[in-house]
């Protein structure tokens, strides 16, 4: 029985000359067991609290190791000792269609200990059970026909689908309220749907008017390379942004139209996907933010997800054949769900798992990654060690690129600040490992021509790095050393500030500041969003505000996310700071209606 469904509670109310039968006694049990389950319920969650992992003996018999659990209704299950299960002797054996199936874990009561019943009526039992005994019940079911589940922690977070088809999906998950001037954890979660054996390549850049990646600029350029999973398996990629200082309300992430790109078994898939992920920026502390995210939760909502009277233990593979079964895998790991002492103390620490006062400092390990404590990026902070940034720069080299021909990256900020910084840039591309039997990602910095191997696919250039101190930017330039048909020119940049260089804020901006829409001009279907960034030239950032110069020509946001309007047309949007309105510039959305060509790919 479900708790919910007994609330408010009753107990018995005693008073002198109070006949009590059997039912105010019972009435008695349950106000106790429902209180307590309740607590279980709300305080505690559904769960393995200890033991009970599933180990396979043999190619039909399983076993369960002691242990105890509460499930959603908050009833304790405790399996005193462990047991020794063949599969076929499982309740719902029988009722198995397919080869993967999960093993479950459920409350069970079973009257005990016959007596006497005294002072019967007539057509009562003539013996009644004293006791009632709390036992469990342990059967299996197809894996497909488990029910689902709400997690009440879904809340807390905003996120939608950046990539879609029959093999992958990649979602995005991050909070939907930031903490100002703290960086924030954003993931990217590629999951494979079907059996098909095909990787998935995929990039995209996310628009965040409110967040600055590590570089400084308010765009995110994302890769998920040579991904390759088993059906139902996922994987995640963390990001690190830096939430603005200023409270604000509402803003959002967009996927920059037209930037998505995917290729699945070789073969390119639109990837255009509309991501409508807001968020907002508060000026509380993690601990406060998270205490007060998990806490607002309503008890209605949190009797959404509760929908099985079951513990999930582990999931089973079986190769199935007329006349016997084997089991042939046993997955403990993403199945059962384990307790700490405190539901809510997980949800508030996984929470604040996605904020940091400094970019989290990477140690590559094999294949891996491993986040440090921080200490090195303390260390850096205090002056013991250099700050270093590190990005990607795109150069762009048109149809016809020649020998001898020079191009020209944009301004690119390092965030490191003003002053003397140090930048280094070298050649990133693929090359397969034999080793790893795939393609790894791999950067060159000085002459390729000491690498054979780097030779055959590289762009013979040479590469020069201009460091605008006094704005804290650089400007790359390449010259080709052959004709080449490449498109662009990919390098990855390195800064490194030393101690003693801290920017001097008491030096006054020069006469010269301005602002420049990094995008100035747009093409764009109706109804598409787009988010205009603004890079500041000799001075620092400051609050902008968005207008159209026309009516009717679309509707931009306080943080500079246009949408365009259902007719074709090009549409002026003037941008200036909020304290120096003079200081302005302006950008140009051109507004086409799509094809049906275009729509449907």
């Amino acid at each position: 029985m479900k708790n919910n469904e007994l609330i408010p509670f009753e107990r018995n109310r005693y008073y002198t000359g109070k006949m009590l039968t059997s039912a105010d006694f019972e009435a008695e049990q349950s106000y106790l067991n429902n209180k307590r389950r309740f607590l279980n319920q709300m305080v505690t969650g559904a769960g393995i609290v200890c033991g009970l992992s599933v180990v396979s003996l043999d190619d039909q018999s399983l076993m369960i190791e002691s242990g105890m659990a509460i499930d959603d209704t908050g009833r304790e299950i405790v399996v005193d000792s462990s047991v020794v299960k063949k599969l076929s002797a499982l309740a719902g054996f029988e009722e198995l269609t397919s080869d993967h199936v999960s093993l479950c874990l459920k409350y069970r009561e079973e009257p005990v200990h016959a007596v006497y019943a005294v002072n019967r009526q007539d057509g009562e039992k003539e013996y009644e059970y004293n006791r009632i005994r709390e036992e469990y019940e342990l059967f299996v079911k197809d894996t497909a026909e488990l029910a689902g589940s709400y997690e009440a922690d879904t809340e807390f977070y905003t996120g939608g689908r950046l990539f879609e088809n029959q093999d992958y999906v990649i979602r995005l998950r991050m909070p939907a309220v930031v903490c100002a001037g703290h960086y924030v954890k954003l993931e990217v979660e590629a999951e494979k749907l079907s059996d098909r054996s095909v990787k998935l390549y995929y990039e995209g850049v996310l628009q965040t008017p409110a967040l600055s990646a590590p570089g400084g600029e308010q765009e995110l350029k994302l890769f998920l390379d040579n991904i390759q999973l088993p059906k139902g398996k996922r994987t995640v990629r963390e990001y690190w942004l830096l939430a603005q200082e200023e409270e604000l309300e509402d803003t959002g992430v967009l996927l920059r139209p037209g930037s998505g790109r995917a290729v699945v078994g070789g073969v390119e898939t639109p990837a255009d996907f509309e991501l409508g992920c807001r968020v907002s920026v508060s000026r509380r502390a993690p601990e406060e933010l998270a205490l007060a995210e998990s806490g607002k939760v309503s008890m209605e909502l949190r009797n959404m997800g509760r929908r099985s009277d079951y513990i999930r233990l582990a999931d089973l593979d079986l190769v199935r054949t007329e006349a016997a079964y084997l089991i042939e895998k046993v997955t403990e790991a993403g199945r059962a769900v384990y307790l700490p002492t405190m539901r809510e103390e997980r949800q508030r620490r996984e929470f604040e798992g996605f904020f940091s006062r400094r970019l989290p400092f990477y140690e590559r390990k094999g294949k891996g990654e491993r986040l440090q404590d921080g200490g090195a990026v303390r260390a850096a902070e205090e002056g013991r060690l250099p700050r270093i940034g590190t990005g990607i720069v795109e150069i762009p080299l048109g149809g016809n690129a020649r020998r001898g021909d020079i191009c020209y990256s944009g301004e690119i900020t390092h965030g490191l600040g003003k002053g003397n910084v140090y930048v280094e840039v070298g050649y990133e591309y693929l090359e397969e490992d034999p080793a790893l039997k795939q393609d790894t990602r791999v950067t060159v910095y000085g002459n390729p021509e000491l690498f054979p191997s780097a030779q055959m696919l590289q762009v013979s250039a040479e590469a020069a790095v201009k460091v605008q101190n006094d704005k804290g930017s650089f400007v790359v330039a390449v010259r080709l050393l052959q004709d080449v048909d490449y498109l662009t020119l990919t390098y990855r940049w390195v800064a490194v500030r030393y101690d003693g260089q801290e920017e001097d804020r008491g030096v006054e901006y020069a006469s010269s500041r301005s602002i420049s829409a990094v995008t100035p001009t747009v093409v764009l279907g109706t109804k598409e969003s787009y988010y205009f960034q603004v890079k500041f030239n000799n001075m620092k950032k400051c609050s902008l505000f968005y207008e159209m110069t026309e009516p009717d020509s679309g509707e931009v946001t306080a943080d500079g996310v246009y949408t365009a309007p259902a007719r074709e047309g090009v549409y002026e949007i003037r941008i200036y700071c909020a304290d120096m309105p003079l200081i302005c510039t302006y950008a140009y959305a051109i507004v086409k209606k799509k094809t049906m060509e275009e729509e449907a790919g």
